[in-house]
């Protein structure tokens, strides 16, 4: 057994499996309380690295690309200090640090672990039901379906709609930009219908705008992982190896496409019609949709 215990958690190494515990100290994000203990099975991993440094070094873990329904969701954006594979090492416990590093390449090494990309998720994320209260609703997810319910705050656009409920079935993926105190950020589920006629976030029904408190806006995070271990695996999206062809992937038939688009702009229209939306409002949501065409 290999293992380091710091201040900001603990890794232990048994041969087969990297345990990563978070600490419980009171600079550990509460991201990374949250999401708790993550075992990692050797095949996930890709690499590890030890960085000594004069003052404070790090172990940094790299896993292998689609193995992690956390990096996926994420996307690489999660703060330093919330990642759960980065870990902060004191200088006198460099030694240990270099050890665990170590062990870890060795092993790599004697079970010939491959690096190219996994195929199916290897991690299988937090477990649901989970539910997070973000500054612009509460979002739960249950295994099955998401529901969005709306705060006060929320726009009027998202209230008139009432609570926002999608089946998993009818999700093609999750996008996620964490809310960074400089730049809002936000939560978007894509469905087949909503592919084509991104609204902005703060009018989106189907889009948590994240612009409040940074610490807890970022346990959305927790609800994007939990939906995107549950979707089908990127390797299995047809015409999906990069996710840059991701609406063409999807698309639906041209007329189809042309009936969603034409089905939201009426249901904008009604939301005018009868005052939900200003003059003002109307036009940039009906923009925004006509983009689509």
């Amino acid at each position: 057994m290999a293992e380091i215990i710091q201040r900001d958690g603990t890794w232990a190494f048994d041969g087969s499996t990297v345990r990563i515990t978070p600490g419980l100290h009171r600079s550990v994000p509460l991201f990374r309380q949250t999401y708790g203990e993550v075992a990692v099975p050797l095949e996930a991993v890709a690499g590890v690295a030890h960085e000594p440094e004069r003052k404070r070094g790090r172990l940094r873990l790299r896993l292998r690309e689609g193995a992690d329904p956390l990096l996926q969701a994420t996307g690489g954006r999660l703060p330093d200090a919330a990642d759960p594979y980065r870990l902060a090492v004191d200088v006198d416990r460099s030694g240990v640090a270099a050890y665990v590093a170590e062990e870890i390449r060795r092993a790599l090494l004697l079970d010939q672990i491959p690096k190219e990309p996994a195929t199916a998720y290897l991690l299988t994320g937090p477990p649901v039901p989970v539910s997070v209260r973000s500054s612009d609703g509460t979002v739960s997810f249950d295994g099955g379906q998401v529901r969005i319910d709306w705060s006060e705050t929320s726009d009027r656009v998202k209230r008139a709609t009432g609570p926002r409920i999608i089946a998993t079935g009818d999700l093609v993926q999750v996008e996620w930009l964490p809310n960074s105190g400089f730049e809002d950020g936000f939560l978007r589920f894509v469905t087949r219908d909503a592919v084509f006629s991104k609204l902005p976030p703060e009018k989106d029904p189907y889009a948590l705008h994240l612009w409040g408190s940074t610490r807890r806006d970022l346990l959305t995070a927790l609800v994007a992982t939990a939906v995107t271990a549950r979707l089908p695996h990127p390797s299995k999206r047809v015409g999906d190896v990069t996710d840059a062809p991701l609406a063409a992937a999807v698309a639906p038939p041209r007329s189809d496409h042309h009936d969603v688009l034409l089905r939201r702009l009426r249901e904008l229209g009604d939301l005018h019609r009868d005052g939900v939306l200003t003059d003002e409002e109307f036009a940039l949501t009906k923009a925004a949709v006509l983009r689509g065409f």
